[in-house]
């Protein structure tokens, strides 16, 4: 009775530790099964972020003009030695870039940079003006992180049309109730797009009768060697004047025979043409 009962026990054990081992194996195929359906939702998830960003390339590509695609290059200055070398262009307008980035306001932020980061021009500004719809909707939170995605960025906000589209809309309208000493920063970088963006971003506070930011960048920049930021200073100050007149007049009169001549007549194309003529002559 007694060896019976040994054998019974050791029966029992046999039979706990085969359940045992079937739980464990179960249990370790409910846990791969998990992983493994985890990883199938990611894969889904990535694709269909990255479907989305090859959604944006597509639809802009259909919507390219092949005579605009030749004439664009040209007008930017894509050519060797000019500012923007080598940048692609596939014919799209602004309108037309702009309807579809409506499309994708809530756009993921990795996938913006994939388009802000692509060598085509249009897929840039497309991811630009995502950012600048979604700033003007955003909490302050959101708008912290778009200001901040842009700063991180701005190498690749290098042509005169991404910085006019942009800069104002997102850091300028960032700045206006905050330190702006980020914008002389950028003044003094000597990188051509970064100035630019340091005197358009003032476009959002002209607009709001603030002048000061303006004048000083301006100021800064007044011995600059390149066209397109005597264009982009002149044009903001005849954006102060067509505000306040006398404030501009008194900007140019301390200013004006000092400042490259097509900073000058950007500045005073509103005016009449009297006015514009004593001005060029130095007669003011």
């Amino acid at each position: 009775m007694i060896s019976s009962g040994i054998n019974k026990v050791y029966v029992d054990r046999d039979v706990l530790s085969n359940a045992a081992a079937i739980l464990d194996h179960l249990f370790w195929c409910i846990i791969d099964n998990r992983i493994f359906l985890m990883y199938i939702m990611g894969c889904t998830i990535m694709n269909r972020r990255l479907s989305m960003v090859n959604n944006i390339m597509k639809e802009l590509q259909a919507l390219s003009d092949p005579e605009k695609a030749e004439f664009l290059p040209r007008f930017f200055k894509t050519l060797p030695g000019g500012y923007a070398e080598g940048d692609i262009f596939i014919g799209v307008t602004v309108p037309k870039i702009r309807s579809v980035a409506k499309k994708y306001h809530a756009l993921p932020f990795t996938q913006i940079r994939q388009l802000l980061r692509s060598p085509i021009h249009e897929h840039r500004l497309a991811a630009l003006l995502i950012l600048a719809d979604r700033f003007g909707s955003s909490d302050e939170a959101a708008k912290e992180r778009i200001a901040e995605f842009y700063l991180h960025n701005l190498n690749y906000v290098n042509n005169w049309d991404l910085v006019d589209l942009s800069a104002d809309k997102v850091l300028g309208a960032y700045l206006f109730s905050r330190d702006r000493s980020i914008l002389y920063s950028l003044c003094k970088t000597g990188h051509l797009w970064s100035q630019r963006v340091a005197i358009i971003s003032t476009f959002f506070f002209i607009r709001r009768g603030q002048f000061e930011d303006t004048f000083r960048i301006a100021g800064h920049l007044l011995g600059h060697k390149h066209d397109l930021i005597h264009k982009a200073v002149g044009w903001m100050l005849r954006e102060v004047g067509k505000r306040d007149r006398e404030a501009e007049e008194l900007f140019l009169k301390k200013h004006y025979r000092s400042m490259p001549r097509t900073m000058l007549r950007y500045a005073i194309e509103k005016f009449s043409p009297e006015e514009r003529q004593r001005y060029l002559k130095g007669l003011v």
